[in-house]
């Protein structure tokens, strides 16, 4: 597989993970009671968590790959 290949099949899982993620984020607090704008807007911060910690891995990790 090229390199091309590799980073963009991990950017996909990776997303599918956030997306993940959030689905359960917002289906949790939905449960618990919470209206549907505080439940999109806990599943949109775990996205963006899940988000921001693979970018900070991944910036991790170039400094040792290259």
């Amino acid at each position: 597989m090229t390199r091309v290949a590799v980073v963009l099949l991990t950017v996909a899982v990776t997303i599918v993970f956030a997306l993940l993620a959030a689905a359960a984020t917002g289906t949790l607090a939905r449960l618990d009671g919470t209206t549907y704008p505080a439940a999109l807007t806990r599943a949109a911060a775990a996205f963006a968590a899940v988000i921001t910690l693979a970018t900070a891995v991944a910036s991790v990790l170039t400094q040792y790959l290259t």
